[in-house]
């Protein structure tokens, strides 16, 4: 029978499908029902940068910069406290791999944050720097910068591998992914998703579109991982957002991945999607005769494409001009 051993970020995981960070993965009981359901790791909810300021604005207006200061303090420290007792008590009870997870888009105090998260046991740090750049001051390439910068900072205090969780919003990702592995990323995942949204036009009112992924999603990410995991063989990638099942499991190894970040799919239909997944990929790999994932990983990325690639304009081009009416 196949087995569906992986490594990910330094990381050996039963089989690819990662919980990505979300209410899934805050809590120990959760993330125990997640193991026993065939999970391979978790990615623990995030410690969110926005979050823990705007809290910590709230508490500020007490009349003295002193009080402000100690009140800030105390939020933060608060919310960091908390993440890192989910740490301990998960890598005391389970046994599958814990990454700790920091959302974050500016260069503060996420050095200090990240070491202690190591020291509570992480076995990986997920970085995930989410940002629009909507300013018409903006300077092109300051944002990938910040990615660079941040992960630079955080490299010199933690040995535990680092893998940066990157937004679809980039001019070239895999200029940005080369460069992250210039500097010590063990990973990247591919990609994070904006929450979407919508206006009300009967009241004319905001509102949030489809929060949940969808498989129409996952050729995007195929897309980019496997011209990024062509470009860039030395690092580990994983694809999130639109997996929705087994197959969406084998397109996302055979682009290039290693692992999957799931989430949607969940909340939708339950722990026992996980094994649902497992099953129709060892089933696929025994028809194929594949023995393990490192046989088919990256099979069909961009580098096994040769002169035309389907990832690229020119297949484009090359599907209209056979189309003409």
């Amino acid at each position: 029978m196949a087995q569906l051993k992986t490594t990910f970020a330094g990381l050996t995981l039963n089989n690819p499908i990662i919980i990505s960070s979300s209410g899934l993965t805050n809590s120990l009981a959760k993330i125990q029902k997640l193991e026993e359901a065939g999970a391979g790791a978790v990615v623990l909810k995030s410690v969110f940068e926005e979050q823990i300021n705007m809290q910590a604005g709230s508490m500020q207006g007490y009349g003295s910069p002193e009080a402000d200061d100690y009140l800030g303090a105390y939020v933060r420290s608060h919310a960091l406290n908390e993440h890192i007792t989910l740490i301990e008590d998960v890598k005391k009870h389970c046994k599958i791999p814990v990454i700790a997870s920091i959302n974050c888009y500016s260069d503060s105090e996420w050095t200090d944050f990240a070491r202690l998260m190591e020291e509570a046991g992480a076995d990986a740090l997920e970085l995930n720097i989410l940002s629009l750049q909507t300013s018409k001051d903006y300077t092109p390439g300051s944002f990938e910068q910040r990615h660079i910068d941040i992960l630079r900072h955080i490299k010199k205090v933690v040995r535990i591998p680092v893998i940066m969780k990157l937004g679809s919003n980039l001019t070239n990702p895999v200029t940005l992914v080369n460069q992250l592995y210039a500097n010590g990323a063990a990973a990247v995942v591919l990609f994070n998703r904006f929450y979407q949204p919508d206006i009300q036009i009967d009241n004319l009112t905001f509102t949030t579109a489809n929060v949940m992924s969808s498989p129409s999603e996952l050729s995007d990410r195929i897309r980019w991982t496997a011209i990024a995991s062509a470009e860039v063989p030395q690092l580990d990638y994983a694809v999130s957002g639109g997996v929705h099942n087994g197959k969406g499991v084998i397109k996302s190894l055979l682009s290039g991945a290693a692992a999957v970040e799931v989430c949607s799919v969940i909340y939708q239909h339950g722990n026992q999607i996980i094994e649902e997944m497992k099953k129709e990929l060892t089933e696929w790999m025994d028809d194929k005769g594949y023995d393990s994932i490192t046989q088919f990983k990256g099979k069909m990325n961009a580098s096994a494409a040769g002169d035309i690639n389907p990832f690229e304009r020119t297949q484009f081009m090359k599907y209209y001009s056979n189309h003409e009416e």
